[in-house]
Parts: structure tokens; sequence; C-alpha cells
């Protein structure tokens, strides 16, 4: 989820003039690698905590869910906003003010003892973590040549798909362990040594205040309440029956107009903040389709496994986290070989066979059972972890490569965004078809079974002992067997659809373009 342009933040490119980079730029290699693997670790890490931190605090269920909304909310704001951010405030200016500030955030968070304190510390948080990282990839951009792009990418890449799979083990670790508020605390000396590794990487510039002066603030506004309306509605939609609420009716009335802003801002402003045009060139439609997906792949599925182990064979969070890790296994072994791989395979080709391998991997977990475990999901996640590496990684350098160098900046904080919307069109589809098809199988099942017949009286006489007092209990034990049943159907049913949508997306590579051969892996996260 992150932006990269050719020009990024009003440096110049150091590959202009020498072949090799210097230690320096490594240095500012691993600090953007670094913040952007906090950042996205922010997310999975206190979800796995919820739970225990609701308790603390005195929220309700329906409370608690705004500790990961209000996160998101602001992340997705920030992300289309990062390269405007950085060319007013410089690339290290910038990075220095937001890292300095996630701590500060953090802190806040981890001393909370009210919902509304907790809050206002994951906004921040979410506005300052989606700054880092869109940030990290334009680090590799602006300081690596060409040749050595590749590595900086392979190296980015581990926050792309370790960053969600390494937060519930984390979160689940330090919750049982320790406490909750340590989930939050963790980001401070992270943040700390970040902030020594800016100061050596990156070189100071001057920084244009003026421009936000003349800064498209129409659009802005426009881009904040259209996302941040959008997340909220697909976020809490189900949970507030949709349309049958009165606050999902004015979230998406004010989303509708936050659209109109922006489309304003685009026809009147000198210089929009987002060029939204570049949705409608091919390639880079497709690009932002297949973000979609991919996104909604991602956080779909890194939600699903816990919610079965946790309702089914009743793992902790720890206990899922480790399973949830398995998919992190075969990207950690492709990682060394994507230079290579970028310079020799078809990016179409790439992208289509982590598409199927990813579909592949969804279609495995269809045949789940009441008496499935985490080991019923070694094979499914290890497919997992060589799709999701093919997938996202080789897209990340086909949405650069799909509009001009100009352009780029804009394209990646659209590619971005869509990435985290997919993940939130993901979390809704989920929660309706839960909804919706655990009914289903749940009436199915009970229409099926008749209370009379022969089989089902000698397994109550089983379960009661010839006891009639005791029937009232084993009743309630069928029907919570009926329920058990009904949501591993559910289960299978919702893996069956994202095997579809990610199987029915492979076709639209074949609108992608193909990378150039001397491109270094300029790239989008």
């Amino acid at each position: 989820m992150s932006a990269v342009a050719d020009q990024g933040a009003g440096s110049t490119s150091p590959e202009e003039g020498r072949d090799k980079a210097s230690g320096a730029a490594w240095i500012a290699v691993a600090a953007g690698t670094i913040g952007a693997l906090m950042a996205t670790l922010d997310i999975s890490i206190v979800n796995a905590a919820l739970p225990t931190i609701q308790g603390e605090i005195g929220a309700t269920g329906s409370e608690g869910t705004w500790i990961s909304t209000a996160y998101l909310v602001a992340e997705i704001i920030m992300i289309p906003l990062s390269g405007w951010f950085e060319r007013v405030l410089t690339l290290r200016n910038f990075l220095l003010i937001v890292t300095v500030a996630f701590a500060a955030f953090s802190v806040l968070c981890g001393i909370s003892n009210s919902l509304d304190m907790m809050i206002i510390g994951r906004v921040g948080q979410g506005f300052t973590g989606g700054a880092m990282i869109p940030t990290a990839l334009t680090i590799v951009s602006t300081r690596l040549p060409p040749d050595r792009r590749p590595i900086g990418v392979a190296l980015f890449g581990l926050t792309a798909v370790l960053g969600p799979v390494l937060g519930p083990l984390i979160g689940g670790y330090l919750t049982e362990r320790l406490s909750w508020h340590y989930a939050f605390f963790l980001n401070v000396p992270i943040a700390g040594g970040l902030v020594v590794l800016l100061l050596f990487g990156l070189e100071t510039q001057k920084a244009r205040l003026r421009d936000f002066l003349n800064a498209d603030w129409i659009g802005i506004v426009g881009l904040a309440l259209f996302l941040g309306c959008l997340t909220v509605v697909l976020e809490d939609g189900q949970r507030e029956q949709w349309f049958e609420s009165q606050l999902i009716i004015v979230l998406a009335a004010v989303s509708a107009v936050g659209l109109a802003l922006l489309v304003i801002g685009q026809l009147s402003a000198d210089e929009p903040v987002i060029d939204l045009g570049i949705l409608f060139q091919r390639g880079f439609g497709s690009v932002f389709l297949l973000s979609l997906v991919t996104g909604a792949a991602l956080y779909g599925i890194l939600y699903l496994i816990p919610q079965f182990l946790a309702q089914i064979p009743d793992y902790n969070a720890y206990q899922s986290g480790t399973i949830a890790l398995i998919s992190g296994v075969p990207t950690l072994m492709i990682m060394p070989l994507f230079p290579f791989l970028v310079k020799t395979l078809d990016v179409r080709i790439a992208i289509g066979f982590g598409l199927l391998i990813y579909a592949v991997s969804c279609y495995i977990d269809t045949s789940l059972t009441a008496q499935s475990a985490g080991s019923d999901f070694y094979v499914s996640q290890m497919l997992r972890g060589v799709g999701q590496a093919f997938a996202l990684l080789f897209l990340n350098q086909a949405a650069t490569s799909a509009v001009p160098s100009e352009q780029a900046g804009d394209a990646s904080g659209l590619f971005n965004a869509a990435r985290n919307l997919g993940g939130s069109f993901g979390l809704a589809m989920i929660s309706i078809l839960q909804e919706q098809r655990s009914s289903f199988h749940f009436k199915r099942i009970a229409e099926t079974v008749d209370v009379n017949s022969v089989l089902v009286q000698e397994r109550l006489a089983q379960m009661t002992g010839g006891d009639s007092h005791a029937m009232g209990a084993a009743l309630r034990t069928l029907f919570m067997t009926f329920q058990q049943q009904a949501l591993v159907m559910t289960f299978n049913d919702i893996y069956f659809v994202f095997a579809l949508i990610l199987a029915a997306s492979v076709p639209l590579v074949l609108l992608l373009r193909p990378l150039p051969k001397d491109q270094g892996g300029l790239s989008v996260h």
C-alpha cells in the first residue's frame, strides 16, 4: 500500500552521474522498509489484541470496532495525499515528522483508559502510519540506481506480505504473555532507531511551504470525505444493517459529496491533488482493478483464517497467528529471486500465475469440516504464499509501467488506495455472506433433520442416557451442532467466492503492459 514517483519530494535522482548506490542510500532504503513494516504491522497486531483492549477500556463490541476502523479511515486518506506532502515538506522532513508523531500517538494508545482517548490515538497512528508506507518506495525509486531497485523492491516486499501475517502472531503473543499495552509501546524504540536512520540516510532539502496556499483544497477535502466515509460504510455497513441505518445513509451521502468535490477539483485546479484521468487508461485501469481484487483477497483471507480457528477448533490469537504466518514462508524464499525474475519473466505471465495459484489455495479451503484444525491449512497457506509473492510483487511493477513517469505519483496513490479499498470491500462481502449463508445453511440442515426420526431419537437417547430431565440440554447441544455445521459450510462458501473472483480476474492481465527490458524495479506497493 505505498506510493512511488520518479520525482520524489523535489529531490534529484541519485542515479544521475553514478552507477552504484551509496551507503547513505541503503540506509535510507532500510529506514523506509522498517517504517513501512512498523505501520503495516500496526493494523493486524492491534486486531489480535482487540477483545482484551475492549474489555479494559470499557468498550462494547460494536464500539471496539472503531479502534480498527479509525486507523483504516485515517490511513486510506493519507496514502494518496503522501506524494503532495512530500513535495511541500520534502521527503526527509515529512518522514521525520510522521515518525516522531507515530511514536507519540502509539504512546497515547498504550496509556489510553477510555474509548475516546484510544480512537484519537488510532486516528493519529493511521495518518502517520499511512504516510510511512508509500514513502518507503519513494526512497527506493529516488535513492537507488535502476539496476539496484529490484533489490530495494524485494526488501520492501517483505512488508507487503509479512506485515499482515506477523501482526496476529506478535499481537497474540504480547497479549497472552505480557499485556496489550506493549502492542503500542513496541513502536517507540523502533521509531527512535528509524529517526537515526533517516537523519543519516536522507539529505536536507528546502521545503516548499508556499505550495500550501496554492493547493487544490477542494480536491483534498473531497478526497478525504470520499475515501474516509466510504471506508466506514464498507467496514460497518453490515453491522448497521446497511441503508436501514441513518448513519450509513448520511455517510454514503457525504462520500458522494466528497467524490463530487474531488471531480470539481480535477476540473478547476491548476494542479489537482491527484489525476483521476489515468483510471481511464487501459493499462492502468486493469492494474487498478487487480489491486482491488488482491487487496480483497489479502485482507479478507487474513481475517477468515483466525475467525475459523477461533470459532471451530477454539484457537487463541497466538495459535491462529502461527497458522497465518505460514503463507510468509514461500514469500521469504522467493524474495531473493525477485530481482532476477523481474528481468526475465513477463509481468503478465507472473501476475496471471500468481492469481491462479491464489485461487487454487482458496479452492482447497472449500472442503473444511467441523473437525478441521490448523494443520488443514498447511497446504493452502503454502500455495497462498506463492500466489501472493507473484501477484503482489509483479503487480507493483505493472502499476508504474502502465503510465508515463510524470504520472507515477498519482498512479501509485490510486493503486495503493485501491488495495486498501479492496480490503474493505472484501471484509464487507465476508460480513454479508456470513450472515446470509449461515442462516441459509442452518435452515436447510434443520429442514432435513426430523426430530422424530429413529436416528435422531437414538442420538438423543445416547446424549441423555435415558434421563428425561436432560432432554433440554441434549436439544440445545443438537442446536449448537447445527449452528457449527452451518458456520463451517459458510466458510467454505466464502472461500469458494474468493476462488471465483481471483480466477475471473486473470484475463485482466492481458490488458497490462509488459515491463521495459531495462526497467530496474521502479514500483508501487
